[in-house]
């Protein structure tokens, strides 16, 4: 599968390209990491679940026209992920992103999450993405906020609260 120069965004400080087999040692430590993936659902990944699930990925942006993908500074470096992806509680398409530590505090889960967004109304055609954060996740809460996500809703698993985030673009008829 060749990569559609469609599901390549760019914004001002970084690059957002489909994951492939090159991105897998970072996304090994990516999610290999208890400081960036612990609080991602399904938690921290062995380097076996992470290959798994990049196979997987690859195959979704086949199928669906968006997936994960790899976030890097325009010069290349590797500094997390953002993704749209169907939960599989049943919930729907949902945002997700994950940075290394290092790399918070930036505004680049901002600027990843929105453009992610952004893609997947106008580019996806996606009426209804939600994304769901801890409640003691303050900032994934607020980069949801932030990029104009409204909190609907809550839910509890593994004794912790969840909150739901939806964003909504009504698509005019075609």
């Amino acid at each position: 599968m060749s990569i559609s120069s469609a599901w390549v965004v760019t914004t001002a400080r970084m690059r957002l390209t489909p994951v492939g087999y090159r991105d897998l040692p970072d996304l090994i430590r990516l999610k290999g990491d208890p400081r960036a993936f612990a609080l991602m659902l399904g938690g921290v990944r062995s380097p076996q679940q992470t290959a798994e699930e990049l196979a997987l990925e690859i195959q979704g942006w086949g199928q669906y026209g968006y997936g994960m993908w790899a976030v890097r500074a325009l010069r290349g470096r590797f500094l997390g992920i953002t993704a749209l992806m169907q939960r599989p509680d049943g919930r729907g398409v949902a945002l997700r992103f994950a940075f290394f530590p290092d790399e918070r505090g930036k505004g680049l889960a901002r600027e990843a999450a929105s453009a992610a967004l952004i893609y997947a109304h106008d580019t996806a055609k996606l009426e209804c993405v939600i994304a769901v954060a801890r409640e003691d996740n303050f900032a994934s809460r607020q980069v949801l906020s932030s990029i104009g996500m409204s909190r609907i809703s809550e839910f509890q698993r593994d004794g912790h609260l969840l909150f739901i985030y939806q964003s909504i673009r009504l698509m005019p008829p075609a």
